[in-house]
């Protein structure tokens, strides 16, 4: 594994700069430029506001803000969002990227880094507009915001270990691609992100308290919606598990990165 942190950060200006052009090449040719990055992400911001909490009057089981619903969706989404774009992007990367592997020499997990970065950068300014939002509405939880952190955290591990994982088994076998779409779609709506957990009967509340990302997403909720700190004790073995999955991606993509180039 120190291997591959060496490998990254000797080649961090090819990750970077890959970053950099990519978001370029998103924005390059349209009049507002790099404007929609922002604009996005605000129009997503306001619709969910108005429709939730001022049309549908939305309202969450002991919450009486009028924002707490929107709050709780925006939470959720944009979570789920980072989490989502990680594993998709990843899945595909080293097959869109054959003929630069089949052409260059460079180290092959530079190209889920700049997954990983891209997505990170996506995700940051998002989430600033929402956490301005916040501040803006009154709603901003204050100090327990920093708890985020650590969830935000356990969510990208998860990401990168289950993307890299899945995109070394999409060189060799094909089908993952598309089964990790069908996949995504399936877990998001088994992950309370639009709905409470509190309104599930008990038995399926017991069964999507077995998904990592109810955790992960509901301690989101609970430090922007209700200022409330997470469940540290429950989200310890999902942060453990996320390691777990990470260290298994690793050495599955040490095992088979020589032998990609063949399969691309």
């Amino acid at each position: 594994m120190s291997a591959l942190l060496r490998s990254l950060w000797r080649y961090r200006g090819f990750v970077l700069g890959s970053v950099k052009r990519e978001f370029q090449a998103r924005y390059l040719d349209s009049l507002l430029g790099a404007g929609w990055a922002v604009l996005n992400p605000l129009a997503m911001i306001i619709v969910y506001t108005v429709i939730f909490s001022q049309v549908m009057q939305s309202r969450l089981p002991g919450v009486a803000n009028a924002f707490g619903y929107s709050i709780f969706l925006c939470a959720g989404v944009l979570t789920w969002g980072l989490f989502s774009e990680i594993v998709s992007r990843s899945t595909t990367v080293f097959i869109e990227h054959a003929n630069l592997i089949k052409k260059l020499n460079f180290p092959r997990i530079c190209l889920p880094a700049i997954v990983l970065v891209s997505a990170l950068l996506n995700f940051a300014i998002i989430f600033a507009l929402f956490t301005g939002f916040l501040l803006i509405s009154g709603n901003f939880p204050g100090a327990i915001f920093l708890a985020l952190l650590p969830v935000l955290a356990t969510v990208v591990a998860l990401g990168v270990g289950l993307g890299v994982a899945l995109g070394v088994l999409n060189v060799f076998f094909r089908d993952v691609g598309q089964f990790v779409g069908v996949l995504l779609q399936f877990w998001f709506w088994f992950t309370p992100i639009v709905y409470p957990l509190s309104i599930l009967p008990d038995w399926a509340r017991t069964w999507v308290m077995l998904n990592p990302m109810t955790g992960l997403i509901g301690a989101c909720q609970a430090v922007l919606v209700a200022g409330a700190s997470p469940d540290w004790p429950y989200l310890a073995p999902v942060a453990g598990g996320a390691l777990v999955v990470c260290l298994l991606a690793l050495v599955l993509f040490r095992r088979r990165a020589g032998e990609m180039v063949d399969e691309l």
